[in-house]
């Protein structure tokens, strides 16, 4: 059997890449969810707002959420996630950022939509 007709779990992998228009407006929104982080302890705040204060991809990596964008998806539930993000060099005319493009591996079934 192979392991689609085997396993219940799809690994969804998504890139984004994001323009930033305004820095503080990034930094104010992440600050905004951390302040109504009830469950962050001190130390853990202390140290969150300094880093989405400082570097805003930092502040994406804050509020973006993988659980957002499945929670509302009937019929799954996630199991694991796992994000960062960085600051690159995007040149949209560049084929290194060709979505289209085959990354390499060997993905039985990949719907690409764009």
């Amino acid at each position: 059997m192979s392991t689609e007709e085997t396993s219940r779990f799809v690994r969804l992998r998504v890139e984004l890449v994001l323009e930033v228009l305004d820095e503080d407006e990034v930094a104010k929104a992440a600050l905004g969810r951390l302040a109504g982080d009830t469950a962050l302890p001190e130390a853990e705040r202390a140290h969150a707002e300094a880093a989405v204060t400082e570097d805003t991809a930092e502040a994406l990596a804050y509020l973006v959420d993988p659980f957002d964008l499945v929670s509302e998806v009937p019929g799954v539930e996630l199991q694991q996630a796992s994000w960062s993000s960085e600051r690159v060099d995007y040149d949209p005319d560049s084929p290194e950022w060709d979505l289209d493009e085959d990354d390499g591996e060997d993905d039985e079934e990949e719907d690409g939509i764009g």
